[in-house]
């Protein structure tokens, strides 16, 4: 099947049901996209289709036939996400970075959708998991983009910090990765 990934249409020999993920990782050796719980919870595995988020872990690579899919070695190529990633290096967002990739890829998708969101917004979309709680970081460089103006973390703590860990949604956090 081909598959139209980072702008390149790409011959790949997976299995119809291969997860998407799995096809970009171990076929194409597009690494930036991670696996973190495969069950479509954590968002590790974020990519964009058609500059929308989907989670690649559970998504067959067949069902992309004929999308456009965006991973995290083209996201600066598109101009919003460009701005989302110099967003994260202003904010100094990645701790540990592991889930990064796929909180720019939520962002990302957000901003195109929702140029100026709000916080219920920002909250409904930002649904990744990060096991070093990075959230009022991201949360600020979100703000920042939006041009709300609530660019200081610190004024973003309290009600909006997200204790969730991998553990606690089910997912192991020693999962790593495949291969």
């Amino acid at each position: 099947m081909e598959l139209q990934i980072n702008g390149t249409t790409r011959e790949v020999q997976a299995e119809a049901d291969t997860p998407l993920l799995w096809v970009i990782r171990d076929e194409l050796g597009l690494t930036g996209t991670k696996y973190g719980c495969g069950i479509a919870q954590c968002g590790a595995c974020s990519v964009l289709v058609d500059g929308t988020v989907i989670r690649s872990c559970v998504t067959p690579a067949s069902s992309m036939v004929g999308h456009k899919i965006t991973t995290i070695e083209a996201i600066e190529s598109d101009p919003v996400g460009e701005r989302v990633v110099a967003a994260w290096v202003k904010h100094q967002v990645p701790q540990c970075g592991y889930c990064q990739s796929g909180q720019v890829m939520a962002a990302t998708s957000l901003l195109k959708q929702t140029p100026h969101p709000n916080d219920t917004q920002i909250a409904a979309a930002m649904i990744n998991l990060c096991r070093c709680g990075t959230y009022n970081a991201i949360r600020a460089a979100v703000h920042d983009l939006a041009g709300s103006g609530a660019d200081d973390a610190t004024a973003l703590t309290g009600s909006h910090a997200r204790p969730a860990t991998l553990a606690s949604a089910g997912a192991s956090p020693e999962a790593g990765e495949r291969s």
